[in-house]
C-alpha cells in the first residue's frame, strides 16, 4: 500500500488475483454508496447481497451449505484487507465480522439442522450475522453476563438485553452468549443461534457513534423468547471455552483492519503533504515533517511483518490467543496514533469531517475498546510470559 515497503511473501499470484476482482467490486459497488450509509447509520442489505452473489461472503463455508469451501484463510485476509483499503472504515468490520466471527460458530458448533438452515443464507447475504456477548453490565467481563437461557424441556426461554452489537440493527441471525446455569459462573455460559423470526426478539434504534456511522451498532432485548435446544452451539456449558477458541481470529480480524485502514490514512496522507505549502513551500519539505513521516511509515512497516507473520501462523493453526492480543492491541493503538499525528499534519482541515483525516481518527478510537479492551488484552499477554 506504501511504496518502499518491504516486498511481501505470504500471497501467491492467484491470491493477488484474487485481490483485483475484490478491489474492483469494493470501488465499484461499495464505496459510492458510503456517505449515503454514513447517513443512514447502516449499509444497505442490497451490498451483502451483492457480495454474496460474487462468493466473497463466508468463503470457507463447504459447497454442501452453498460455500466456496475455500481453506486458505488468506483470501478473507485480502478481503478484508481491501475493505480497509477503501479507507472507509464504516465497512471494514461488518462484513468480515458476519463472515469471520459469526459463521465460524455456526461452522465449528453447530449441528446439522442448523448449519442446513442458516449458513446457505449467510453465505448469500440474505442473511446478516451477528454476535451479541456484551451486556450494559457486562463488556469485556464475559463471565458474568446476565442473560439468561431456562431449560424448558424442548426449548430454551431466554430473557436479558446485549449491547454494543456490530450488525445489530440489520443482523437476521445472532450467536448470543447465554447462562444456561448462572451458579456456575463461565461453567455455566451456553451459546444459542437465535433467529429474527422468534416472538421476543427485538432491537433498539442504531447508535449514534463518534465514529463509524454506516455501522450499524445498536441493543438487542430478549424477552421469553423460546429458542429451540436444536439451536445449541455445542454442549451446554462449553459456551466460555467456544469463545476463548474463537476469539484468536476475532484479535487477528481486528488489528488486521486496522492496519490496512492505517496504511491507506498514511498513504493518503503523505500524498497531502506533498501538495499543502506553508510559508512557500510543500510541509513535507520541513524536518519536522519528515521526521514525523519516517517515524511513523517505520511503525507501520514494522506492524505490517508482524501482521503478516500472525497470518502465516494462523494459517497453519499456529497462532495463539497471546499472539493475536498482541497483534490486536498494539496494531489498534498505531491505528489511532497514526490517525491522531495525520489529522495534525493536516492542520486545521484535518478536523473538517469532510476530509478522510478527520473520519479515519473518529472511526480509529474504538478499535482499542471492541473484541475485548487493550487493557484485557494486555492481561492475555502477560499470562503467556508470567
Amino acid at each position: 500500500m506504501i511504496e518502499g515497503f518491504f516486498p511481501r511473501t505470504i500471497f501467491t499470484e492467484e491470491h493477488e488475483l484474487f485481490r483485483a476482482s475484490v478491489r474492483d467490486l469494493l470501488q465499484k459497488e461499495l464505496v459510492p454508496h458510503v456517505e449515503k450509509w454514513e447517513k443512514d447509520q447502516m449499509v444497505s442489505r442490497a451490498s451483502w447481497r451483492t457480495l454474496g452473489e460474487n462468493g466473497f461472503l463466508s468463503m470457507q463455508v463447504a459447497e454442501e451449505y452453498g460455500g466456496m469451501g475455500i481453506g486458505d484463510y488468506r483470501y478473507n485476509a485480502i478481503f478484508n484487507e481491501e475493505l480497509g483499503y477503501t479507507g472507509c472504515a464504516s465497512i471494514a468490520i461488518g462484513y468480515s465480522l458476519h463472515s469471520d466471527i459469526v459463521t465460524p460458530y455456526i461452522e465449528h458448533y453447530g449441528n446439522e439442522a442448523t448449519k442446513q438452515k442458516y449458513l446457505p443464507k449467510m453465505v448469500s447475504g440474505e442473511f446478516i450475522g451477528s454476535i451479541a456477548m456484551t451486556e450494559p453490565g457486562a463488556g469485556s467481563d464475559l463471565q458474568n453476563i446476565k442473560t439468561t437461557a431456562e431449560d424448558k424441556g424442548d426449548y430454551y426461554l431466554v430473557n436479558g438485553s446485549k449491547t454494543f452489537i456490530t450488525n445489530g440493527y440489520l443482523s437476521n441471525v445472532c450467536v448470543v452468549a447465554v447462562k444456561t446455569d448462572p451458579a456456575q459462573g463461565a461453567k455455566g455460559t451456553s451459546l444459542l443461534v437465535i433467529d429474527d423470526s422468534m416472538e421476543g426478539f427485538t432491537k433498539g434504534k442504531p447508535f449514534h457513534k463518534v465514529g463509524l456511522h454506516a455501522q450499524d451498532t445498536c441493543e438487542l432485548f430478549f424477552e421469553d423468547v423460546k429458542v429451540p435446544k436444536e439451536n445449541l452451539l455445542g454442549e451446554t456449558g462449553r459456551g466460555f471455552a467456544y469463545m476463548m477458541t474463537e476469539l484468536a481470529q476475532e484479535r487477528l480480524l481486528v488489528g488486521w483492519a486496522g492496519l490496512a485502514l492505517t496504511e491507506k490514512n498514511l498513504s493518503d496522507s503523505i500524498e497531502y503533504i506533498k501538495e499543502r505549502k506553508a510559508f512557500g513551500k510543500p510541509i513535507a519539505a520541513f524536518q519536522n515533517t519528515k521526521f514525523k513521516i519516517a517515524e511513523l511509515v517505520s511503525e507501520v512497516q514494522m506492524a505490517r511483518v508482524y501482521a503478516d507473520r500472525c497470518l502465516e501462523l494462523h494459517c497453519d493453526k499456529k497462532l495463539d490467543g497471546a499472539m493475536a492480543s498482541m497483534m490486536k492491541y498494539k496494531l489498534t493503538d498505531l491505528q489511532f496514533k497514526v490517525a491522531d499525528e495525520c489529522l495534525q499534519l493536516h492542520g486545521g482541515y484535518g478536523y473538517m469531517w469532510e476530509y478522510q483525516a478527520a473520519k479515519a481518527f473518529a472511526d480509529s478510537r474504538v478499535q482499542k475498546i471492541y473484541a475485548g479492551t487493550n487493557e484485557i488484552m494486555k492481561e492475555v499477554v502477560s499470562r503467556k510470559f508470567l
